[in-house]
């Protein structure tokens, strides 16, 4: 990639991120009910908070400023890298992303070594004998993946391996024991997925016809599938686990409520109800970035493992 395709590219995420926190800005601003009242009414015990103290947290915090106002006051602290302060815990919104996103990141990580651990395995035994007994079960068992909501997976865990056996904590982040339900409930849906995608990425690597002059040339079928034909297999599915990483990000969401795991899904949900605007735009702006970033990874990727591939995706 060259200069000129590096500077096309930062200024295309650029534009994506300011859209992302354009459309976000707008989509609060117009979300009805007075976040200084709900704010108040909750730093207050459930009291009614007065006019007089509404009105002052309006002003000290430019809610009464228009729209277009606090966007670009907002952004302007943003460029200067200040997220604001929560209106709820008067705490910087940086420090609370930073207490959290480990958390998050463990999680991410976790439930992506689970689906590749299953998932690239499981694709592989299945290419390798279509319309076998093993190549039912790895599509019956994706059938279910796919299927089964990680909310309703997340708490069968629970109840069985938490409940029933005691095997592992059900809620908290403080050490391995408590990552692992999570990162199986999140990850079976992505290794659902991407077995399947290996599957099919790897019937058709093994039909073309350099697989057949290796095999011709009597090389071990090992070596053809796991140092030639998987290589080229991977292309694609090197896409999906990108557009994956989407799916950790939006699913973490839900698997950081069902276990109650304090990272950015849980810090996002709490801000929403408490009306903590301040919060909700940085994580969704922070959200935002990792997609742009991860996307732009992925097609850096692609050129490393076809070369024939440029930066923007055409055989060259």
């Amino acid at each position: 990639m060259n200069g000129q395709e590096l500077c096309k590219r930062l200024l295309t995420m650029a534009i994506v991120l300011l859209g992302v926190s354009l459309l976000t800005y707008g989509l609060i601003f117009i979300t009805p009910g007075d976040p200084a009242r709900t704010i108040l009414t909750q730093q207050m015990g459930g009291q009614i908070p007065s006019q007089e103290a509404v009105e002052q947290f309006r002003a000290e915090n430019g809610l009464d400023d228009p729209f277009l106002v606090q966007y670009a006051r907002w952004m302007g602290d943003v460029l200067q890298g200040d997220l604001g302060q929560s209106y709820y815990s008067d705490r910087s919104v940086s420090e609370m992303i930073i207490q959290r996103l480990p958390n998050t990141i463990a999680l991410a990580v976790a439930s992506m070594f689970v689906a590749l651990v299953i998932a690239i395995p499981a694709g592989i035994a299945s290419a390798r004998n279509p319309g076998s007994q093993a190549d039912y079960a790895a599509q019956i068992g994706s059938l279910i993946g796919v299927s089964m909501p990680n909310f309703w997976l997340g708490y069968l865990l629970i109840i069985v391996c938490s409940l029933r056996l005691n095997l592992f904590p059900v809620a908290g982040a403080a050490g391995l024991e408590h990552l692992i339900l999570p990162s199986l409930t999140l990850g079976s849906g992505m290794a659902a997925v991407i077995a399947r995608l290996v599957r099919t990425a790897m019937l058709d690597v093994l039909d073309d016809a350099y697989i057949q002059a290796a095999r011709s040339k009597g090389l071990r079928e090992r070596i053809i599938v796991y140092k030639h034909a998987l290589r080229n297999a991977l292309v694609p599915v090197v896409t999906i686990i990108g557009l994956q990483l989407s799916y950790v990000l939006n699913g973490a969401v839900v698997i950081e409520v069902v276990f109650q795991r304090p990272g950015l899904g849980t810090l996002l949900v709490d801000a929403i109800f408490a009306r903590d605007y301040p919060v909700v735009q940085g994580v969704t702006l922070l959200i935002g970035a990792i997609f742009v970033v991860m996307n732009f990874a992925v097609d850096l990727t692609y050129s490393r493992l076809d070369p024939r591939i440029d930066i923007g995706g055409d055989l060259t």
